[in-house]
């Protein structure tokens, strides 16, 4: 009975970092497109918008899910949990990098497009990116 406790207190703690990891991946997009991410998806109904927080948003849970099983190995309970939020912070840092690099490296603006009413291709290359990175720090952690 203990087990099932522990395992149910250690899944409830593991979803909270998860959950913490998630939202700052959204308040990051954020910062890194113009306007408001809650404005462009919900008022706007930008597809350029949902499909980068998608993108984010997967290579987040990508991210820490890898970092809670790699957490495993770890003596006690705290220690995979601060193991694996610092692994989620490093994978939304490095996917911002991306998002910046691409940014810099292409003729127009990706931040610019994200925020445009008209689907714009450019928007797939960052979103694949930030999924790309997400699985390549995923392999890192294994």
């Amino acid at each position: 009975m203990n087990e099932i406790l522990f395992n149910s207190l250690a899944a409830l703690a593991y979803g909270g970092v998860g959950v913490a990891i998630l939202v700052v991946g959204y308040l990051l997009t954020d910062i890194l497109t113009p306007g408001k991410l809650h404005e462009l998806i919900w008022v706007n109904r930008n597809r350029n918008a949902v499909l980068l927080v998608c993108a984010n948003t997967l290579g987040s849970a990508i991210v820490v899910t890898s970092a809670i099983l790699s957490s495993e190995s770890e003596v006690s309970l705290g220690a995979g949990l601060i193991s694996t939020a610092v692994y989620g912070v490093i994978g939304l840092a490095v996917m911002a990098v991306s998002f910046v690099l691409i940014d810099l490296l292409v003729p127009a603006k990706v931040a610019r497009m994200v925020s445009d009413d008209e689907p714009h291709p450019a928007t797939w290359v960052s979103a694949v990116a930030h999924v790309s990175i997400a699985l390549v720090l995923a392999a890192a952690l294994t």
